[in-house]
């Protein structure tokens, strides 16, 4: 009788211990962009405290990224010693940095991740791969410890092994249309880093101001940094409206080298964007000999595209090469942009000189003459070292090899360029300009136009299905593209990037078979969290609801499917023609209603209505 007691007891034991094994919840992965392989070692809790130091191996690389995250975790209490692990009696409860001269399974900008119980190790075989495998270090710490500081947190024993999918990882930002401080460009790369972008595409010089120091022409900055009024409100408004008000603003060279240097830390490349033919006023104003006509121009105070652009005469010529050549000294990345879009060709047409160079070179046509200015300043640029690339019009009219390709005006320039063996990277307007609409436009701020969702931008695919093996190869990447004429301040950039910026981040980082809407809307959801703690301006998502309507089987009624951006949202809908509250029905599955009922629907959070109230004809647009 004891032995069955004993035999029953021993079974509610070990009941009550499976129970609770199985009871314990894996933690979640919130990390941006999605690691391309995980997995929860359960084992492998790590306790950051007081007593945790940061152990760096020999590689230089490894005192630099084990000092930005020491200064990181500062910020938040955790003052972490800086050592070399190889100076140091044994590791216990420290975060461990190094840098391998031999790792197979770990690719070029990848990383490799172990949180133990005694120690957290991350490995790669690169500088940026250590410091993107920090990143995600720091993305794996509790929302908590940025609000408040703990004495220790708890960081659960996740096993990551990654790398990217494309090696160019870009954004980029306008100045020349509106003017940003040091201050905000840095915060701009953190941001960038935050999401293991590699690539600053930096857009100094437009028709509304130069933004860029150079020395041997003191007037780009004297007379072409500043306009003396600026648009208020949209471009399309009548009449419009000026504010009087003189705007402008340059960098210095020494403010270049800083910021280059802080991005080089941040294993960020900057490419300096310096436009030529086209928006090229603000320059004309200051020396108006290089336009075909003789002035007087001044730097634009309308948004635009507008015909004075630089004239292809020698001294232009001479003009741009000296430009490029004190742009080179500031900025070390083989890539120079030199623009090359919207170039308007009638003062050209109108141009003696022009026509003599066409008839001269045996062009065809202003086109080619474009293409015989942009391989004039691509002979340049190679013989000083560096490669040219152009937005996707420099196509026109033909293109040296050696050139890349940006293209934005949809997905087609990319395509032309990788089937004629030019690389390309993926800016295309549907998908990645940021200075879209992202959400109303009914409440939000005032925007360019168009409408591009979180959910599209998290959606593209970069390699377009039209290409071979062989030709996508030369996709380089995505970009996503901020031009900034209705975005006059650093938070206005904040919010029309965040969150934008970390959808593309995934599409540029994780495997297509990896990624996830519903994992990235829920782990965006907790990155506002974080994007509150920095003080970071975001938009919480569009209000608009995505209707998806087709017959059914029987044609009498018609299947409505119902869906938004918002995470944990509840949709509540009519089907009378009154509007919404929050004792109407909630979406739970698909509705079944006869052609031309009037759906209305809206979003409700918190027991509150959310935004506007979405109204969709059933059928209306179906035969």
């Amino acid at each position: 009788m004891k032995r069955v007691l004993l035999f029953a007891l021993t079974a509610v034991v070990l009941l009550m211990f499976s129970s609770c094994k199985s009871n314990k919840k894996q933690p979640v992965m919130n990390v941006i962009p999605l690691p391309n392989h995980y997995y929860y070692h359960k084992q492998g809790n790590f306790v950051l405290n007081a007593n945790s130091r940061i152990l760096v191996g020999d590689n230089p690389q490894t005192l630099k990224t084990g000092r930005y995250l020491a200064a990181f975790l500062k910020q938040y209490g955790f003052t972490l010693p800086v050592k070399n692990v190889n100076k140091v009696d044994g590791v216990e409860n420290d975060i461990v940095l190094r840098i391998l001269d031999n790792k197979k399974d770990i690719q070029p900008e990848g990383y490799r991740l172990k949180v133990n119980s005694g120690n957290i190790s991350i490995v790669s075989v690169d500088g940026a791969g250590l410091f993107y495998g920090v990143q995600t270090l720091i993305q794996l710490l509790p929302d908590s410890m940025l609000t408040s500081k703990p004495e220790e947190i708890n960081i659960p024993g996740w096993r990551i092994t990654d790398s990217p999918r494309f090696h160019y990882r870009g954004m980029h930002l306008d100045v020349g249309r509106h003017f940003f401080p040091v201050k905000f460009i840095k915060q701009y790369l953190d941001m960038m880093a935050m999401y293991k972008f590699n690539t600053f595409h930096w857009h100094l010089t437009e028709d509304q101001g130069w933004r860029i120091e150079i020395k041997k022409y003191p007037k780009l900055t004297e007379i072409g940094a500043w306009r003396d009024s600026t648009l208020v409100g949209k471009y399309s408004n009548r009449p419009q409206k000026w504010d009087g008000k003189r705007y402008g603003g340059f960098y210095t060279q020494e403010q270049i080298r800083e910021v280059v240097k802080y991005a080089a830390d941040r294993h960020i490349t900057i490419i300096p964007e310096i436009e030529m033919p086209g928006h090229s006023l603000a320059a004309l104003a200051a020396y108006p000999e290089l336009a075909c006509t003789p002035g007087p121009f001044r730097p634009a105070t309308l948004w635009g595209v507008f015909p004075d652009i630089y004239c292809p005469r020698e001294k232009t010529f001479e003009f741009l090469e000296n430009v490029l050549t004190e742009v080179m000294e500031l900025f070390p990345g083989k890539y120079i942009h030199i623009g090359g879009d919207e170039a308007p060709k009638e003062r050209w047409k109108e141009s003696k000189l022009c026509q003599q160079l066409i008839k001269k070179n045996g062009l065809k046509n202003e086109e080619e003459l474009q293409s015989y200015f942009v391989a004039r300043i691509e002979k340049f640029l190679n013989a000083h070292g560096r490669q040219l690339i152009g937005w996707d019009e420099i196509l026109e009219g033909g293109l040296s090899p050696g050139a890349t390709v940006m293209s934005w005006r949809g997905i087609e320039g990319g395509i032309a360029a990788a089937r004629a063996g030019h690389d390309a990277i993926m800016t295309p307007g549907n998908y990645c300009y940021f200075d879209h609409y992202q959400a109303g436009p009914q409440g939000e701020p005032i925007a360019i136009g168009g409408m591009t969702t979180l959910k599209e931008v998290y959606n593209y695919e970069p390699v377009p299905e039209d290409l071979n093996k062989k030709e996508a190869k030369h996709i380089l990447g995505a970009q996503g593209n901020v031009w900034t004429e209705y975005m006059p301040t650093p938070e206005k950039v904040e919010y029309m990037v965040l969150p934008r910026m970390a959808a593309l981040a995934e599409v540029d980082w994780t495997d297509p078979d990896k990624k996830s809407w519903k994992s990235f809307q829920r782990r965006i959801n907790n990155h506002f969290k974080r994007y509150k703690a920095f003080g970071w301006n975001y938009c919480p998502g569009t209000y608009n609801i995505a209707f998806s309507v087709q017959k059914d089987a029987d044609s009498t009624t018609f299947q409505v499917k119902m869906e938004t951006e918002i995470y944990q949202a509840a949709i509540r809908y009519t089907t009378d023609g009154s509007d919404p509250v929050l004792q109407s029905p909630q979406y739970e599955k698909p509705l079944h209603l006869a052609k031309g009922t009037t759906l209305k629907a809206a979003i409700f959070k918190n027991g509150k209505l959310e935004g506007y109230i979405n109204t969709k004809v059933v059928g209306e647009d179906l035969k």
